[in-house]
């Protein structure tokens, strides 16, 4: 009797979310709604520009249109249960829908992390090499660049995702967080997790440490070449074509080595407490960072917004 119960599956999982603290349930089901829509109005906006303006039809703005992509689906795979929650007292979710949103999460967050350093080397090529620009980042070559970064963020997470499952839960479905999120689902698991910890750590120094050094690199490149430039124009605007990557690169990379410092397995005395920070922290990375993204590319770059004014005065003329 006591095999079965150790092997016995669960069914569904109960997601505590901001239970403890109703008052903030309300403030933050306005807030996060707000950005919602924020996140899918910008990033959707900075897609149709790209697409509709050929003058944007360059690596730079593809890249940028697979990432304001890959912010609406990371966002829509987690908010709309997150919010759901904050009005459901007794929020539940099915095994193989958490199963779906962990794989979605953690695919749209490992393939961020490669398409930024795919970002950092077509800043670089620009800069330091403006004259082959045209051949080293052709249409072979970015497409199957960007198409990679997917690829490789998808396979992490059926791996991660395939192994979290495996897992025996021994009933324990009370999941401490605001989604079904890796770290916190592999706190319930009632077994051995070292695997799951080495094959975390494994992939926190592929898409964390590798990105991070890659991008470092570039810059210190970029850098170099900007200040050799003889006027300070030249220098302003080839500071000007990166500064935007640059500074979103600071916020996710700064906002996911926070979070994902250490893998978080379970207490050694069996407690899973988790405190505020611990939830609010990944909710920041979930939609702040989404949201910052257009606004920082769109307010820091002279083309989307010259794209935007024309795509607002050839609507308004067409009327």
């Amino acid at each position: 009797m006591q095999k079965a119960n150790w092997s016995s599956p669960v069914a569904e999982f109960i997601i505590l979310g901001l239970s403890a603290y109703p008052r903030l349930e309300k403030m933050f089901f306005v807030l996060i709604l707000l950005v919602y829509l924020v996140i899918l109005l910008g990033n959707g906006l900075l897609i149709v520009v790209t697409l509709l303006d050929s003058r944007l039809h360059t690596p730079m703005y593809f890249f940028l249109g697979n990432l304001s992509f890959l912010d609406i689906c990371y966002t829509t795979s987690s908010v709309p249960l997150v919010l759901d929650g904050f009005l459901t007292p007794r929020k539940t979710i099915s095994f193989s829908a958490c199963a779906v949103q962990m794989f979605l999460s953690f695919a749209m967050a490992g393939t961020e992390c490669v398409l930024l350093g795919m970002m950092a080397f077509d800043r670089y090529v620009a800069i330091c090499n403006p004259l082959r620009y045209p051949v080293v980042m052709s249409k072979a070559a970015y497409v199957p660049m960007a198409v990679s970064s997917w690829a490789i963020g998808g396979t992490a997470s059926v791996v991660h995702t395939s192994l979290t499952i495996q897992l025996p839960f021994c009933g324990n479905n009370v999941i401490n967080h605001l989604a079904c999120e890796i770290l916190a689902v592999l706190k319930l698991a009632c077994t051995d997790i070292s695997i799951n910890v080495i094959s975390m750590g494994v992939t926190n120094v592929i898409f964390l440490g590798v990105p991070v050094l890659f991008i470092s690199i570039s810059y210190v490149f970029i850098i170099a070449t900007i200040l050799r430039i003889p006027s300070a124009e030249g220098r302003k605007k080839a500071f000007s074509t990166c500064s935007a990557h640059f500074t979103v690169v600071v916020v996710f990379y700064g906002t996911l080595l926070f979070m994902y410092r250490k893998p978080k397995s379970k207490d050694l005395l069996g407690d899973n407490k988790e405190d505020l920070s611990d939830k609010l922290i990944p909710l920041f990375y979930g939609v702040v960072i989404p949201m910052l993204n257009p606004i920082i590319y769109s307010l820091r770059n002279k083309d989307v917004k010259a794209a935007v004014r024309n795509l607002t005065a050839q609507k308004c003329f067409t009327q």
